[in-house]
């Protein structure tokens, strides 16, 4: 895992987001030395989902509203179906998510994250993975599917599910540590 010490990293997400899909990253991130808030609609605990279930909760750190884009180096949407599903009719998670994109930061997504990359319009013309059962959603977005465990482009990076946190993680922490670069139209 490359050195993020230095680098400030969101993690968006509200209740029902799967949770190896947040904890995974935020715990390898602040491993490799980034600081990582998470980042949700309201303050106080948000409650993950496993296996069917509610599980275990997460601190809110920072409410939508009090940060921006300007603050971190990255944004990471994790997945499950009921995270993003909420969070993709939420304004301000969608701006929160559309400048980092319009800086040229990272912005990262996992599972059904993509939902959110399809809301904003960041999927149309990238080379982008996600859950299978949304695949439709991605391509008729505009979006390049591809079936494998990463897609990076030009900052975005997407994976598939939670076996592919491993390539995920090392990917995000990999174009973090790159930082801004200047994309092309899509």
């Amino acid at each position: 895992m490359r050195d993020l010490t230095g680098k400030t990293i969101a993690i968006l997400a509200t209740d029902g987001y799967e949770q190896s899909e947040l904890e995974v990253p935020l715990a390898r991130f602040e491993e490799a030395g980034a600081k990582v808030d998470i980042v949700s609609l309201k303050p106080g605990v948000i409650k993950g989902w496993h296996h069917g279930d509610w599980s275990r909760t997460v601190d809110v750190d920072k409410v939508l509203g009090e940060v921006s884009a300007d603050d971190y180096d990255a944004v990471v949407l994790p997945g499950g179906l009921i995270n993003p599903d909420h969070l993709r009719v939420e304004r301000p998670a969608l701006d929160f998510i559309k400048a980092f994109w319009a800086q040229n930061k990272v912005v990262a997504a996992i599972c059904h994250g993509p939902w959110l990359l399809v809301e904003t319009g960041i999927v149309r013309g990238r080379n982008v993975t996600s859950h299978h059962s949304i695949r439709t959603d991605v391509i008729n977005a505009g979006g390049r599917w591809q079936d494998t465990d990463v897609v990076a482009d030009e900052g975005l990076v997407t994976s598939r599910k939670p076996s592919d946190l491993e390539s995920f993680c090392l990917k995000v922490a990999e174009e973090v540590a790159e930082g801004r670069r200047e994309r092309r139209a899509a």
